[in-house]
């Protein structure tokens, strides 16, 4: 398979989340469970580098919703 880079790793991360936004849970190791059902890695090194920074991935953009909702709440409070 070669080197795979960093930048690699996150491309393949952000596409495996827009497509199975709804599958991806905060732990590690149903992420990995994830990763070997839909991408073919013949690496256990690389599978475990993209379940990893999938449940990281996953648990910003958790977070990166649950403060845009706080602040839309804020706006329509103030009208």
């Amino acid at each position: 398979m070669g080197n795979i880079y960093t930048k690699d790793i996150k491309r393949i991360v952000r596409e495996i989340y827009e497509k199975y936004k709804d599958e991806i849970k905060d732990d590690y190791s149903a992420n990995k469970q994830i990763i070997v059902k839909y991408v073919d890695v013949k690496s256990k090194k690389v599978r475990n580098r993209l379940a990893g920074y999938l449940t990281r991935y996953y648990k910003v953009m958790k977070e990166k919703e649950s403060s845009q909702v706080e602040e839309k709440e804020e706006i329509s409070e103030e009208i």
